[in-house]
Protein backbone atom coordinates (compact mmCIF):
# COMPACT_ATOMS: atom_id res chain seq x y z
CA UNK A 1 0.00 0.00 0.00
CA UNK A 2 1.47 3.43 -1.02
CA UNK A 3 2.00 6.06 1.81
CA UNK A 4 0.48 8.70 1.59
CA UNK A 5 2.05 12.25 2.17
CA UNK A 6 0.33 12.62 5.42
CA UNK A 7 2.06 9.47 6.70
CA UNK A 8 5.38 10.48 5.52
CA UNK A 9 5.22 14.03 6.71
CA UNK A 10 4.20 12.21 10.01
CA UNK A 11 7.28 9.71 10.14
CA UNK A 12 9.73 12.77 9.19
CA UNK A 13 8.63 14.70 11.76
CA UNK A 14 8.51 11.68 14.32
CA UNK A 15 12.59 10.99 12.83
CA UNK A 16 13.26 14.46 13.45
CA UNK A 17 11.85 14.27 17.51
CA UNK A 18 14.21 11.21 17.57
CA UNK A 19 17.21 12.78 16.16
CA UNK A 20 16.66 16.17 18.45
CA UNK A 21 16.56 14.18 21.33
CA UNK A 22 19.42 12.13 21.05
CA UNK A 23 21.29 15.12 20.16
CA UNK A 24 19.98 16.70 23.54
CA UNK A 25 21.05 13.49 25.53
CA UNK A 26 24.61 13.71 24.00
CA UNK A 27 24.83 17.96 24.89
CA UNK A 28 23.97 17.44 28.12
CA UNK A 29 26.51 14.35 28.97
CA UNK A 30 29.32 16.91 27.56
CA UNK A 31 27.98 19.85 29.79
CA UNK A 32 27.70 17.39 32.68
CA UNK A 33 31.41 16.65 32.51
CA UNK A 34 32.78 20.08 33.91
CA UNK A 35 29.38 21.30 35.31
CA UNK A 36 31.19 22.35 38.56
CA UNK A 37 34.11 24.03 37.09
CA UNK A 38 31.95 25.75 34.75
CA UNK A 39 29.84 26.84 37.61
CA UNK A 40 33.22 27.60 39.63
CA UNK A 41 34.02 29.76 37.01
CA UNK A 42 30.86 31.83 36.41
CA UNK A 43 32.08 32.90 33.20
CA UNK A 44 29.57 34.46 30.32
CA UNK A 45 28.23 31.27 28.38
CA UNK A 46 30.17 31.51 25.15
CA UNK A 47 31.43 28.34 25.64
CA UNK A 48 27.86 26.83 26.14
CA UNK A 49 26.63 28.73 23.31
CA UNK A 50 29.40 27.71 21.17
CA UNK A 51 28.50 24.14 21.88
CA UNK A 52 24.59 24.49 21.51
CA UNK A 53 25.10 26.35 17.97
CA UNK A 54 27.56 23.20 17.36
CA UNK A 55 24.73 20.87 17.82
CA UNK A 56 22.27 22.81 15.95
CA UNK A 57 19.84 23.23 19.08
CA UNK A 58 19.33 26.90 18.85
CA UNK A 59 18.07 26.60 15.36
CA UNK A 60 16.02 23.01 16.16
CA UNK A 61 14.30 24.69 19.27
CA UNK A 62 12.50 27.07 17.35
CA UNK A 63 8.21 27.16 16.72
CA UNK A 64 7.42 24.26 14.56
CA UNK A 65 6.40 24.87 10.72
CA UNK A 66 6.97 23.18 7.67
CA UNK A 67 9.83 21.19 7.95
CA UNK A 68 11.72 23.28 10.93
CA UNK A 69 11.07 23.50 14.12
CA UNK A 70 10.28 21.98 17.54
CA UNK A 71 6.91 21.02 19.23
CA UNK A 72 6.27 22.40 22.24
CA UNK A 73 6.20 18.97 23.97
CA UNK A 74 9.37 18.02 22.32
CA UNK A 75 11.52 21.74 22.96
CA UNK A 76 10.02 20.89 26.98
CA UNK A 77 11.82 17.38 27.24
CA UNK A 78 15.08 19.07 25.75
CA UNK A 79 15.07 21.45 28.26
CA UNK A 80 14.75 19.19 31.01
CA UNK A 81 17.52 17.13 29.75
CA UNK A 82 19.98 19.90 29.60
CA UNK A 83 19.04 21.58 32.83
CA UNK A 84 19.42 18.50 34.70
CA UNK A 85 23.53 18.78 33.13
CA UNK A 86 23.55 21.91 33.83
CA UNK A 87 20.47 24.37 34.59
CA UNK A 88 22.27 27.32 33.50
CA UNK A 89 22.09 26.40 29.86
CA UNK A 90 18.62 24.89 30.23
CA UNK A 91 17.47 28.03 31.36
CA UNK A 92 19.50 29.65 28.35
CA UNK A 93 17.03 27.41 25.90
CA UNK A 94 14.16 27.60 27.36
CA UNK A 95 14.39 31.66 27.07
CA UNK A 96 15.70 31.23 23.82
CA UNK A 97 12.73 28.56 22.63
CA UNK A 98 9.81 30.73 24.48
CA UNK A 99 11.36 34.05 23.30
CA UNK A 100 10.86 32.55 19.11
CA UNK A 101 7.65 32.77 19.35
CA UNK A 102 7.40 36.17 19.95
CA UNK A 103 6.46 37.05 16.21
CA UNK A 104 3.67 34.33 16.84
CA UNK A 105 2.38 35.90 19.82
CA UNK A 106 2.87 39.75 18.77
CA UNK A 107 3.81 40.45 15.10
CA UNK A 108 1.11 39.33 12.29
CA UNK A 109 1.76 35.47 10.24
CA UNK A 110 3.34 36.48 7.72
CA UNK A 111 6.09 38.40 9.78
CA UNK A 112 6.68 35.86 12.17
CA UNK A 113 7.24 33.31 9.68
CA UNK A 114 9.80 35.36 7.64
CA UNK A 115 11.32 35.92 10.97
CA UNK A 116 11.32 31.99 11.93
CA UNK A 117 13.02 30.97 9.08
CA UNK A 118 15.82 33.68 8.99
CA UNK A 119 16.57 32.62 12.90
CA UNK A 120 16.78 28.83 11.74
CA UNK A 121 18.47 29.97 8.85
CA UNK A 122 21.12 31.96 11.39
CA UNK A 123 20.79 29.70 14.23
CA UNK A 124 19.74 32.95 16.21
CA UNK A 125 19.67 32.60 19.78
CA UNK A 126 17.21 34.67 21.17
CA UNK A 127 16.94 36.09 25.08
CA UNK A 128 14.70 38.87 25.98
CA UNK A 129 12.78 40.61 28.72
CA UNK A 130 9.10 41.26 27.95
CA UNK A 131 7.11 42.69 31.15
CA UNK A 132 3.68 41.49 31.81
CA UNK A 133 1.03 43.57 30.27
CA UNK A 134 -0.37 44.49 33.74
CA UNK A 135 1.29 45.46 36.99
CA UNK A 136 2.54 43.38 39.41
CA UNK A 137 5.31 43.35 42.24
CA UNK A 138 8.45 42.54 39.96
CA UNK A 139 7.71 45.69 37.90
CA UNK A 140 7.95 49.25 38.84
CA UNK A 141 7.46 51.30 35.60
CA UNK A 142 8.64 51.89 32.79
CA UNK A 143 12.22 52.07 32.10
CA UNK A 144 12.77 51.45 28.14
CA UNK A 145 11.49 54.76 25.57
CA UNK A 146 10.98 54.55 22.50
CA UNK A 147 10.90 58.35 20.49
CA UNK A 148 10.07 58.61 17.17
CA UNK A 149 13.01 58.99 14.37
CA UNK A 150 13.14 59.51 10.79
CA UNK A 151 13.52 55.70 10.03
CA UNK A 152 11.42 54.27 13.10
CA UNK A 153 12.40 54.85 17.01
CA UNK A 154 14.80 55.43 18.97
CA UNK A 155 15.18 53.36 21.80
CA UNK A 156 16.52 54.60 25.46
CA UNK A 157 16.93 52.77 29.14
CA UNK A 158 17.80 49.92 30.72
CA UNK A 159 16.87 46.55 31.51
CA UNK A 160 17.92 43.50 33.47
CA UNK A 161 18.37 40.05 31.44
CA UNK A 162 18.53 36.66 33.22
CA UNK A 163 20.20 34.92 29.81
CA UNK A 164 22.80 35.45 27.41
CA UNK A 165 22.51 38.90 27.82
CA UNK A 166 26.23 39.04 26.14
CA UNK A 167 25.97 36.04 23.83
CA UNK A 168 22.80 36.50 22.05
CA UNK A 169 21.66 37.46 18.33
CA UNK A 170 18.21 38.77 19.27
CA UNK A 171 17.06 40.62 22.25
CA UNK A 172 13.34 41.18 22.74
CA UNK A 173 12.14 43.91 24.50
CA UNK A 174 9.29 45.81 25.08
CA UNK A 175 8.86 50.04 25.56
CA UNK A 176 6.80 52.95 25.60
CA UNK A 177 6.46 54.53 23.21
CA UNK A 178 6.88 58.46 24.21
CA UNK A 179 4.28 60.00 21.22
CA UNK A 180 1.55 58.10 22.25
CA UNK A 181 1.90 55.79 25.25
CA UNK A 182 1.69 52.46 22.86
CA UNK A 183 4.32 49.46 24.39
CA UNK A 184 5.94 48.15 21.38
CA UNK A 185 7.38 44.91 21.78
CA UNK A 186 11.07 44.80 19.81
CA UNK A 187 13.76 43.16 18.71
CA UNK A 188 17.58 44.09 18.78
CA UNK A 189 20.92 42.50 18.17
CA UNK A 190 23.47 42.88 21.08
CA UNK A 191 26.00 44.74 18.39
CA UNK A 192 23.51 47.69 17.56
CA UNK A 193 25.32 50.73 18.09
CA UNK A 194 24.30 52.88 21.25
CA UNK A 195 23.88 49.20 23.15
CA UNK A 196 25.95 48.28 26.05
CA UNK A 197 26.01 45.22 28.00
CA UNK A 198 26.43 45.13 32.03
CA UNK A 199 26.80 41.28 33.00
CA UNK A 200 25.91 40.20 36.36
CA UNK A 201 29.06 39.14 38.65
CA UNK A 202 29.31 36.67 41.77
CA UNK A 203 25.77 35.50 41.20
CA UNK A 204 24.25 32.64 43.51
CA UNK A 205 23.40 30.68 41.61
CA UNK A 206 22.92 30.35 37.78
CA UNK A 207 25.83 31.37 37.64
CA UNK A 208 26.93 30.25 34.10
CA UNK A 209 23.18 31.82 32.31
CA UNK A 210 24.59 34.96 31.14
CA UNK A 211 22.46 37.44 33.47
CA UNK A 212 23.15 41.48 33.43
CA UNK A 213 21.56 44.46 32.27
CA UNK A 214 21.36 45.80 28.64
CA UNK A 215 22.23 49.76 28.49
CA UNK A 216 20.38 51.34 25.22
CA UNK A 217 21.32 55.05 24.18
CA UNK A 218 19.27 56.45 21.24
CA UNK A 219 19.40 52.52 19.47
CA UNK A 220 18.14 52.73 16.06
CA UNK A 221 15.08 50.38 15.58
CA UNK A 222 13.60 50.12 12.10
CA UNK A 223 10.18 49.02 11.28
CA UNK A 224 10.78 45.26 10.59
CA UNK A 225 12.30 45.19 14.29
CA UNK A 226 9.05 46.05 15.79
CA UNK A 227 7.17 42.46 16.56
CA UNK A 228 3.83 44.29 17.68
CA UNK A 229 2.19 45.99 20.27
CA UNK A 230 1.66 44.68 23.51
CA UNK A 231 -1.68 45.70 25.37
CA UNK A 232 -1.92 47.96 28.35
CA UNK A 233 -3.95 46.30 30.12
CA UNK A 234 -5.39 41.97 30.63
CA UNK A 235 -8.46 43.20 28.73
CA UNK A 236 -7.32 44.47 25.51
CA UNK A 237 -4.96 41.48 25.44
CA UNK A 238 -5.77 38.55 22.79
CA UNK A 239 -5.82 35.19 24.34
CA UNK A 240 -2.93 33.89 22.47
CA UNK A 241 -0.66 37.01 23.44
CA UNK A 242 -1.54 36.01 26.72
CA UNK A 243 0.15 32.78 26.66
CA UNK A 244 3.40 34.79 26.59
CA UNK A 245 3.75 34.95 29.81
CA UNK A 246 2.54 31.67 30.78
CA UNK A 247 4.85 29.60 28.28
CA UNK A 248 8.32 31.30 29.96
CA UNK A 249 6.97 30.16 32.77
CA UNK A 250 6.51 26.66 31.96
CA UNK A 251 9.33 26.15 30.45
CA UNK A 252 11.74 27.39 33.35
CA UNK A 253 9.27 24.73 35.40
CA UNK A 254 10.85 22.23 32.77
CA UNK A 255 14.57 23.73 34.26
CA UNK A 256 13.49 23.74 37.82
CA UNK A 257 12.62 20.01 36.88
CA UNK A 258 16.17 18.70 35.31
CA UNK A 259 17.74 20.76 38.64
CA UNK A 260 15.81 18.78 41.06
CA UNK A 261 16.16 15.34 38.87
CA UNK A 262 19.68 16.24 38.31
CA UNK A 263 20.59 16.96 42.45
CA UNK A 264 18.82 13.60 42.79
CA UNK A 265 20.58 11.59 40.49
CA UNK A 266 24.40 12.76 41.11
CA UNK A 267 23.28 12.38 45.27
CA UNK A 268 21.82 8.76 44.25
CA UNK A 269 25.03 8.25 42.19
CA UNK A 270 27.25 9.48 45.31
CA UNK A 271 25.48 7.15 48.04
CA UNK A 272 25.82 4.18 45.38
CA UNK A 273 29.48 4.56 45.34
CA UNK A 274 30.13 5.01 49.10
CA UNK A 275 29.99 9.12 49.21
CA UNK A 276 27.72 9.38 51.28
CA UNK A 277 26.63 9.96 55.09
CA UNK A 278 25.39 7.03 55.35
CA UNK A 279 25.64 3.86 52.78
CA UNK A 280 23.05 1.89 51.22
CA UNK A 281 21.30 -0.62 52.92
CA UNK A 282 23.00 0.41 55.81
CA UNK A 283 19.72 2.59 57.37
CA UNK A 284 16.11 2.11 56.39
CA UNK A 285 15.64 5.67 57.12
CA UNK A 286 17.96 6.46 54.16
CA UNK A 287 15.65 4.90 51.56
CA UNK A 288 12.82 6.35 53.33
CA UNK A 289 14.50 9.89 52.19
CA UNK A 290 15.29 9.14 48.42
CA UNK A 291 11.52 7.75 48.37
CA UNK A 292 10.28 10.67 49.47
CA UNK A 293 12.09 12.88 47.40
CA UNK A 294 12.09 10.86 44.33
CA UNK A 295 8.16 11.17 45.05
CA UNK A 296 8.35 14.88 45.04
CA UNK A 297 9.85 14.89 41.87
CA UNK A 298 7.66 12.58 40.39
CA UNK A 299 4.53 14.46 41.60
CA UNK A 300 6.60 17.62 39.78
CA UNK A 301 6.80 16.04 37.12
CA UNK A 302 3.45 14.98 36.31
CA UNK A 303 1.94 18.03 37.13
CA UNK A 304 4.69 19.86 34.45
CA UNK A 305 3.73 17.56 32.40
CA UNK A 306 0.17 18.07 32.27
CA UNK A 307 0.48 21.93 32.20
CA UNK A 308 2.70 21.16 29.28
CA UNK A 309 -0.14 19.21 27.61
CA UNK A 310 -2.88 21.95 27.93
CA UNK A 311 -0.09 24.72 26.83
CA UNK A 312 0.25 22.83 23.72
CA UNK A 313 -3.32 22.72 22.72
CA UNK A 314 -3.77 26.43 23.64
CA UNK A 315 -1.16 27.16 21.31
CA UNK A 316 -2.51 24.75 18.49
CA UNK A 317 -5.39 26.82 18.67
CA UNK A 318 -3.90 29.85 17.64
CA UNK A 319 -6.04 32.92 16.99
CA UNK A 320 -9.46 30.40 17.89
CA UNK A 321 -8.06 30.12 21.31
CA UNK A 322 -10.69 32.00 23.69
CA UNK A 323 -10.02 33.74 26.51
CA UNK A 324 -11.37 31.09 29.39
CA UNK A 325 -9.04 28.68 27.48
CA UNK A 326 -6.29 30.79 28.08
CA UNK A 327 -7.29 31.40 31.64
CA UNK A 328 -7.53 27.98 32.17
CA UNK A 329 -3.63 27.37 30.84
CA UNK A 330 -2.30 30.25 32.87
CA UNK A 331 -3.89 28.60 35.81
CA UNK A 332 -2.37 25.15 35.55
CA UNK A 333 0.86 26.55 34.80
CA UNK A 334 0.74 28.67 38.03
CA UNK A 335 0.07 24.94 39.46
CA UNK A 336 2.68 23.55 38.23
CA UNK A 337 5.17 26.28 39.14
CA UNK A 338 3.75 26.18 42.61
CA UNK A 339 4.53 22.54 42.96
CA UNK A 340 7.83 23.06 41.16
CA UNK A 341 9.15 25.28 43.11
CA UNK A 342 8.56 23.44 46.08
CA UNK A 343 10.06 20.20 45.52
CA UNK A 344 13.07 21.49 43.91
CA UNK A 345 13.91 23.08 46.62
CA UNK A 346 13.45 20.65 49.37
CA UNK A 347 15.10 18.17 47.14
CA UNK A 348 18.29 20.14 46.52
CA UNK A 349 18.67 21.24 49.95
CA UNK A 350 17.85 17.98 51.60
CA UNK A 351 20.31 15.81 49.17
CA UNK A 352 23.07 18.04 50.71
CA UNK A 353 22.39 15.97 53.87
CA UNK A 354 22.27 12.73 52.01
CA UNK A 355 25.98 13.31 50.52
CA UNK A 356 29.04 15.35 50.86
CA UNK A 357 30.59 16.10 47.48
CA UNK A 358 32.04 19.60 46.04
CA UNK A 359 29.82 21.34 43.63
CA UNK A 360 26.35 19.67 44.96
CA UNK A 361 25.14 22.62 46.74
CA UNK A 362 24.75 24.14 42.79
CA UNK A 363 21.66 22.77 42.39
CA UNK A 364 20.32 24.25 45.92
CA UNK A 365 21.81 27.76 44.52
CA UNK A 366 20.17 26.98 41.04
CA UNK A 367 16.65 25.93 42.54
CA UNK A 368 16.77 29.24 44.78
CA UNK A 369 17.72 31.56 42.11
CA UNK A 370 15.46 30.44 39.57
CA UNK A 371 12.46 30.61 42.32
CA UNK A 372 13.41 33.42 43.84
CA UNK A 373 11.26 36.39 42.14
CA UNK A 374 8.43 33.88 42.29
CA UNK A 375 6.55 33.44 45.59
CA UNK A 376 4.48 30.23 45.83
CA UNK A 377 1.90 32.25 47.84
CA UNK A 378 1.28 34.32 45.14
CA UNK A 379 0.47 31.37 42.87
CA UNK A 380 -1.34 29.83 44.82
CA UNK A 381 -3.89 33.05 45.84
CA UNK A 382 -4.37 33.25 41.67
CA UNK A 383 -5.00 29.78 41.41
CA UNK A 384 -7.50 30.24 44.19
CA UNK A 385 -9.41 32.82 42.23
CA UNK A 386 -9.60 31.08 39.50
CA UNK A 387 -10.94 28.02 41.00
CA UNK A 388 -13.12 30.14 43.01
CA UNK A 389 -14.54 32.85 40.49
CA UNK A 390 -13.61 31.35 37.24
CA UNK A 391 -11.82 34.36 36.60
CA UNK A 392 -10.26 34.82 33.10
CA UNK A 393 -8.12 36.50 34.32
CA UNK A 394 -4.39 35.47 33.34
CA UNK A 395 -2.48 34.70 36.37
CA UNK A 396 -0.05 37.09 37.29
CA UNK A 397 3.38 36.93 36.14
CA UNK A 398 7.01 36.68 37.86
CA UNK A 399 10.17 36.51 35.91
Amino acid sequence: MPTTPSTADHRSVDARRRALLRTARDVADDLAADAIVRDQAGKPPTDETARLREAGLPAALTPPGPGRGTDWRTACTVIREIAAADSSVGDVLARHYVHTWSGRFYAGQQHASILEEESVREQWLWTGAVRAPWPDEDTDGADLTLRRHSTGHLLSGRRSVHTAVATADQIVLDAVSAANGDVLVVRIPPGARGLTVEPAHDRLGQRVAGAGEVVLDRVAITPEQVLGRRPHDEESTAPFTALAEPALRLALCHVGLGIAEGALTEARDLSRGGRAHRLPGEDPDLFLTYGELASAAQTATAVVDRATDMLAQALDLGPRLDAEGAAGAAALVATAEAVTSKAALRITARVLELADAPGLDRFWRNARVLTAHRPVAHRLRSIGEHYLNGSHRAVPAFR
